[in-house]
């Protein structure tokens, strides 16, 4: 007898946490261009959260890192050009970690670059248009997706 479990859909949003949500933002609005969906503040004012909006994702930052850098563990996140992310992180003072397209932020949290136009991961038009961006998907990218709806057809 099968048991049925739910599907994964995907991801609603990441936490981070680093030691001061200020300094993060200032870091990560150096990097990319995004707007700020929320944030909370403790009961003395300081903030101890921010949401970064990714169209109908978002990148949660939260205060209060104690544990050391990330070597094997790590994320990708999907941008328009990572060429400019990794030259940009450089210059805010990210380290660059192993492989051509991975960093670590101040924190030491782990941040592989994913070129959006050439993953299977795919952001709904209306999505798109709301966040102001034409992206392109390459002809691997493109087959990769094909393939992927013959075989749910099968199912």
């Amino acid at each position: 007898m099968s048991v049925s479990r739910p599907s994964l859909v995907g991801l609603n949003h990441i936490a981070l946490e680093v030691e001061d949500v200020e300094e993060a933002l200032r870091f990560y609005e150096s990097v990319f261009e995004f707007e700020l969906r929320g944030s909370l503040k403790d009961d003395q004012g300081r903030l101890t959260m921010a949401f970064i909006d990714m169209g109908d994702q978002f990148l949660a930052l939260s205060g209060g890192r104690t544990q050391p850098p990330d070597t094997g563990r790590h994320f990708g996140l999907v941008v328009d050009d990572r060429s400019r992310v990794m030259d940009l992180a450089k210059a805010a003072g990210a380290k660059v970690a192993a492989g051509d397209f991975n960093f670590l932020d101040p924190w030491g949290n782990h941040i592989e670059v994913v070129a959006y136009r050439d993953v299977q991961f795919s952001k709904r038009d209306e999505v798109l248009r709301a966040m102001g961006l034409d992206l392109e998907k390459s002809e691997e990218a493109r087959k990769q997706l094909r393939e992927k709806m013959r075989s749910g057809e099968k199912d």
